[in-house]
C-alpha cells in the first residue's frame, strides 16, 4: 500500500501542486492538507479518496501560490473627505485654502492597491479537483503496480505454507499414529493398579482423537487453496487475507497442540512460522 504521485496544474493567477503519499494501515486513515480559504474542498477530497483506497494511511497536500500582481493608486475618498472638512474649517477661520497637491500629500489619502486577475471560484476549483484526480489515479496505479510485486511474493509464502502442512501430514501418517499409540497402551498397561478394560479404551480412544491432526491438515489446505484465489481475483482482499491468516494460525495452534512426538511439533511451529510471513506480507495489500 505503499505510493508516491505528484500533479502540478493551474487556473488563472494561481498556480498549484497535490502530493500523495500512502503507507502501510490496517485500515483507511486519510490526512488532508489544505492551505488556509481552501478548506472547503476537504469534504470533496475524503469522498474522491474513499472511493480508490480502502486500506492505508494515505496523505494528501495542496500547496497554492499565486502570479505576479500589478499596483495602482487609489484615493481613500474617507480620509480626504475629512481633511477637505478640517480645510473649510481653517478656510472659514481666515487660513489660505489648500493647494490640490498639499492634499493629495497627506499621508494616506492617495494609497497602492495590488491589483490581481480575478479568479472565479467555481471555475478554480473545478480546475483544482480534476488535478486532484488526476494525482489520486496516480497514486493508485502507483499502489497496484506494488500489489502487482507483492502478489508473487505472497505466492510464494503459500508454497511454504503448503509445504510444511505436507510434511506434517507426512508426520502424522498412520503408521506413526499407531506406534504412538502402541507405546501409549502399554504405559496404560503397566499402570499400577490396573485400568478397568472399559477405561482402558476410553484412554485410547482419548489418544487417537488427540493425535490426529487429519483435520487441521485437511482445513489449512483449504484456506491456502482460498487464499490463492483471492490474490488471482484481484481488487481490494487485504482485509479477507488477514482473517485466513487468522485461521491458518489457529489451525497450525491446534496442530502443535495434538503434536505427539518432537517430529510433528518441529513441523507445526515451522507451519507457525511460514503464516507469520505471510502475515506480515499481507499487511501490505489493499
Amino acid at each position: 500500500m505503499t505510493g508516491f504521485a505528484r500533479t502540478e496544474a493551474g487556473h488563472g493567477p494561481y498556480a498549484w501542486t497535490w502530493e500523495g503519499r500512502s503507507v502501510n494501515s490496517r485500515s483507511l486513515d486519510l490526512r488532508v492538507r489544505l492551505p488556509a480559504g481552501f478548506d472547503r474542498l476537504e469534504p470533496t477530497v475524503r469522498a474522491e479518496a474513499g472511493q480508490r483506497f480502502k486500506r492505508g494511511s494515505v496523505t494528501v497536500g495542496l500547496s497554492m501560490a499565486r502570479g505576479e500582481t500589478t499596483t495602482r493608486l487609489r484615493v481613500n475618498r474617507d480620509l480626504l473627505d475629512q481633511v477637505l472638512a478640517i480645510s473649510r474649517e481653517l478656510v472659514q477661520a481666515g487660513a489660505e485654502p489648500p493647494r490640490l497637491d498639499a492634499l493629495l500629500a497627506v499621508r494616506g489619502v492617495i494609497e497602492p492597491v495590488e491589483e490581481e486577475e480575478q479568479a472565479d471560484a467555481s471555475q478554480l476549483d473545478t480546475a483544482l479537483l480534476r488535478s486532484l484526480g488526476t494525482m489520486l489515479d496516480d497514486l493508485a496505479l502507483a499502489r497496484a503496480e506494488e500489489g502487482a510485486r507483492l502478489a508473487t511474493v505472497l505466492d510464494e509464502h503459500l508454497d511454504h505454507i503448503a509445504a510444511r502442512a505436507a510434511g506434517a501430514a507426512a508426520a502424522a501418517q498412520p503408521d506413526a499414529l499407531r506406534a504412538r499409540l502402541r507405546q501409549l497402551v502399554a504405559e496404560l498397561l503397566d499402570a499400577a493398579p490396573a485400568l478397568p478394560e472399559e477405561r482402558l479404551a476410553q484412554e485410547a480412544a482419548l489418544l487417537v482423537g488427540k493425535a490426529d491432526v487429519r483435520e487441521e491438515i485437511d482445513r489449512l489446505g483449504a484456506h491456502i487453496d482460498q487464499a490463492r484465489t483471492l490474490l488471482a481475483g484481484g481488487g481490494a482482499v487485504g482485509r479477507r487475507l488477514d482473517f485466513l491468516c487468522q485461521e491458518l494460525n489457529r489451525e497450525a495452534n491446534t496442530l502443535c497442540s495434538k503434536a505427539a512426538d518432537v517430529e510433528l511439533t518441529r513441523v507445526g511451529l515451522d507451519l507457525k512460522a511460514a503464516i507469520e510471513q505471510f502475515r506480515e506480507q499481507v499487511q501490505n495489500i489493499e
